[in-house]
């Protein structure tokens, strides 16, 4: 599978409330594709919409992920060399003192170090605020700023980048897009990419609101999650039951599973591992509790937020290949599956059924104990 979209999207200055250059991208990148439109909604989020065939499928996947990164947001210069900006995201304050960064100015980057920074106290975390930086030329109003890392590399059958989380996801949807775009077989789905999820799903939250995602839809977001001693990268895309926060629709989640093992059947190349995910929450968690049948589907990730914790120190994140290529599969088979999702776990609810048709005539007759 080739690299080039998800090394295109990992190299894009991204951060909460400043998705904009991403937004172009998914933009040109979906009006180049047959048979998919896409438009906006009233706060930004980006919803596409492929189908192929005379008649839609009545329960259509809608897969999510997120087009911001932890970041900085420029503020205004304080004088000759000085910066200040806003950070927005989950990033402990101690990893900031003379950590270095850059801010994307004019298509090129402008470098900069952290003198200092203010904290806030943001729904019971504390939080690094604003931030004052010895920059080496002044920084426009609103430049997005991150991590001074390095453009996507690939080593091995891994990839490190700025910020895996979650352009790596909707990178996986727009590779999954591109290939149903170009296939005859019929297929529906829809493909939302939202915003500002890094300070608390806000633009999940407002499409669920508005009524983006068509009510007829369930949902799949997509995310990168901090690997887990048991849900190691490499080992396949996981199937996300629930998060920190929650579980996720059961019957959504056996859906796809049930199509994951097809495949996995079909495709020795394709890995997936079912996992309950705890190290944060996620949008799934969020349109659960706004009246959608929802779960989720992650990538494993090293250094979570760009903090590399044994060396207490800013790191690129990075995620597995296989893992990614087996994320995009999943999302073609979902789109094209010929089960469709109806709301319940049918083979849990078959085998149930058969448990207790098998042993009714012997519990009827032991209520009475022995004689």
């Amino acid at each position: 599978m080739s690299q080039r979209t998800l090394c295109e999207m990992l190299a894009l200055p991204t951060a909460p409330f400043a998705e904009h250059l991403v937004i172009d991208y998914v933009r040109r990148f979906c009006a180049a594709r047959p048979g998919v439109t896409v438009k906006a909604d009233a706060s930004g989020n980006l919803l596409a919409h492929l189908r192929r065939g005379t008649r839609g499928i009545p329960r259509p996947v809608c897969l999510t992920a997120h087009l911001d990164h932890p970041g900085f947001v420029a503020e205004r210069m304080l004088g000759r060399g000085r910066l200040r900006a806003t950070w927005r995201g989950g990033v402990p304050p101690e990893y900031f003192p003379g950590a270095a960064v850059r801010f994307w100015v004019e298509g090129a980057w402008v470098r900069g170090r952290i003198e200092s920074t203010t904290t806030v106290r943001q729904f019971g975390t504390l939080r690094v605020g604003q931030v004052r930086i010895a920059v080496k030329q002044p920084v426009p109003p609103r430049s997005i700023g991150m991590w001074d890392l390095p453009d996507p590399v690939i080593r091995g059958r891994r990839i490190y980048a700025r910020g895996c989380d979650d352009l790596a996801g909707a990178a996986a949807m727009l590779d999954a897009l591109d290939r149903l775009a170009g296939r005859r077989q019929s297929c529906e789905a829809y493909f939302l990419f939202t915003r500002a999820e890094e300070v608390g799903f806000v633009g999940a939250l407002a499409a669920a609101h508005a009524g983006t995602i068509p009510k007829r839809c369930f949902v799949v977001a997509m995310e990168t999650s901090s690997e887990r001693p048991f849900a190691r990268m490499g080992d396949g895309v996981i199937l996300r039951a629930g998060d920190k926060a929650s579980t996720f629709t059961a019957a959504v989640t056996a859906h796809c599973q049930r199509v994951a093992t097809e495949l996995a059947a079909r495709d020795r190349a394709f890995k997936f591992q079912r996992k309950l995910m705890d190290g944060g929450t996620c949008e799934s968690s969020a349109y659960c509790a706004l009246g959608y049948e929802a779960t989720g589907i992650c990538l494993a990730l090293g250094n979570y937020h760009n903090v590399d914790a044994r060396r207490k120190r800013i790191a690129p994140e990075y995620i597995d290949l296989d893992d990614y290529a087996s994320a995009v599969k999943w999302f073609i088979a979902l789109a094209g599956s010929p089960h469709r999702y109806r709301g319940r776990d049918e083979i849990l609810d078959r085998k149930l059924d058969e448990i207790r048709r098998y042993y009714r005539t012997l519990l009827r007759a032991s209520v009475q104990g022995p004689r």
